[in-house]
């Protein structure tokens, strides 16, 4: 009876801070009678705070886990970039009052991220101080932290609406070791020649289309891991980059590209440049020159990160500077080590002649052990054998 009240107890702790409870029903041995065992299991910590500055939260909890309560027209996009949480709220003063709604969408990795960020991106958003990746239109903010992207609408004015940004930031959780990295494909653009704002880096089907992509999914193989960017130039040209897991796969992929270019009516219209450089596809179409579509194709390169399995050897200067010191340090152990000697030679030496002075004795002489008495029989029996 006792421990059915203390579970008991345990439940409603449990019920009433917002954890869960896992029992399970084990046997000790024969003759024994099943013995529950009651785990506690932490929720995740909120994605959204429950005040943001003066404004307080509105809803309970994370509205989801996953896809559950996310746009219709949002899902299949955040699906295929790896969506695991999601949580939507509006934030209000102490009188009621609604000053904004904010979204969080938490992603497996950093590369999820970038790519529903792109999706979410509109034209005409500009570049906020307050993080790298903070836009804003208006009222409309969009952030992407790590693998996190936050949506929000506020009645704010601008540096209100900033300041409950950096303040989310701190809040929203972090991402650790590869889940952090974010992708390279976006990084082989050149810096110069394209329109910045129409950059969209695509993980699936449904966001390539979504954000203007020109070749057929089927085309791309996005069953096959690939990654696109799409860029385009002010003048219309359409620059596209395509990366795969293996060259053989980019391989593949250039010849049904080809094929494709080469059928009436296809989606590639314009000038079509293609190019393959290991896992990695540059195609152009749209509105090229000949000239301005090879230069760009040839003038993005695959950049490759070598990784040795052996420690880089250290320099000649600091070889030297470890040897001069194993050197310097055996030199000082071996001048402590002669003095020790010389203090305990002095040591024994004057110590034993003091006592022997004391003793009343001479202090360099031992007539019994400095010379062999012989004068005797035993003596005259060693001088001469035959006696």
């Amino acid at each position: 009876m006792a421990r059915v009240a203390v579970c008991a107890v345990a439940a409603g702790l449990c019920a009433s801070s917002g954890a869960a409870i896992s029992a399970q029903t084990q046997t000790q041995g024969p003759g024994a009678g099943p013995v529950a065992k009651t785990m506690l299991m932490e929720p995740p910590t909120p994605l959204l705070p429950a005040t943001l500055g003066k404004l307080r939260r509105v809803a309970e909890g994370d509205v989801g886990d996953g896809l559950g309560a996310v746009d219709a027209a949002d899902a299949p996009v955040l699906t295929e970039d790896g969506l695991r949480r999601f949580a939507r709220s509006e934030y209000a003063t102490a009188n009621a009052l609604p000053q904004g709604t904010v979204t969080v969408y938490k992603f497996i990795d950093a590369s999820g991220a970038v790519a529903a960020y792109d999706y979410f991106r509109r034209p005409g958003m500009r570049p906020e101080k307050v993080s790298d990746g903070a836009l804003s239109n208006g009222d409309e903010l969009l952030l992407r932290s790590g693998a996190n992207v936050v949506v929000g609408h506020f009645k704010l004015d601008r540096e209100a609406m900033l300041a409950l940004t950096r303040e989310l930031i701190d809040h929203l959780p972090k991402v650790n070791g590869s889940a952090g990295i974010v992708p390279m494909l976006p990084a082989l653009l050149p810096a110069e020649g394209l329109d910045a704002d129409s950059v969209r880096y695509a993980l699936g089907p449904a966001g390539y289309r979504a954000m203007g992509g020109v070749l057929p999914a089927q085309t791309v193989g996005f069953d096959k891991n690939a990654e696109t960017v799409t860029a385009r130039t002010k003048g219309g040209g359409v620059l596209t980059l395509l990366l795969y897991p293996t060259p053989q796969i980019a391989g593949e992929r250039e010849r049904a590209i080809e094929a494709l270019a080469k059928q009436p009516g296809t989606t590639l219209a314009g000038t079509v440049k293609l190019r393959r450089e290991g896992t990695l596809l540059v195609l152009t179409s749209g509105a090229w020159t000949a000239i301005e579509a090879q230069k760009m194709v040839d003038g993005i390169h695959l950049r490759s990160e070598v990784t040795w399995d052996k420690p880089v050897p250290l320099d000649f200067a600091t070889e030297v500077r470890k040897t001069f010191t194993l050197l310097e340090s055996i030199a000082i152990f071996c001048a402590i080590s002669a003095l020790a000697m010389l203090v305990l030679g002095l040591f024994l030496g004057y110590g034993r002649a003091l006592v022997r002075v004391m003793q009343g004795k001479p202090a360099a002489s031992e007539p019994e052990f400095l010379r062999i008495d012989l004068s005797g029989a035993v003596g005259k029996r060693l001088r001469d054998p035959k006696d």
